[in-house]
């Protein structure tokens, strides 16, 4: 099992929960976070005044996946959310060694 975390542009969020429903992911979990990477932000102008926007507001998309998944759900997220411009994002792919749902007591692939 792998946990897949992507930092995607807002605006591309449907386009990937569409993408996911068509593998049959049917959990994911979904944070509105700031950051910037090589983007470093950019400035705005607010009343007449220039300031410094460092942080761009970006969505973390979260799911547990079985580790065969793994490389078809990354080439799902890359697809839905790609647009070749600068700040598209990251995935990351994490190694889960036990998942345990509260609730039931059920474990690893019955948990998911």
């Amino acid at each position: 099992m792998h946990k897949i975390e992507a930092i995607i542009k807002p605006f591309k969020l449907d386009d990937l929960k569409e993408g996911l429903a068509e593998l049959g992911i049917t959990g994911m979990t979904i944070s509105e976070v700031k950051g910037f990477g090589r983007q470093k932000g950019h400035t705005e102008i607010y009343r007449g005044a220039e300031y410094v926007v460092d942080f761009i507001p970006k969505i973390k998309m979260e799911t547990v996946v079985k580790s065969d998944m793994v490389d078809t759900v990354v080439e799902t997220i890359i697809s839905s959310v790609q647009t070749g411009s600068i700040g598209d994002g990251k995935i990351f792919v994490i190694p889960i060694e036990k998942i345990i749902r509260i609730r039931t007591g059920e474990t690893d692939h019955d948990a998911i």
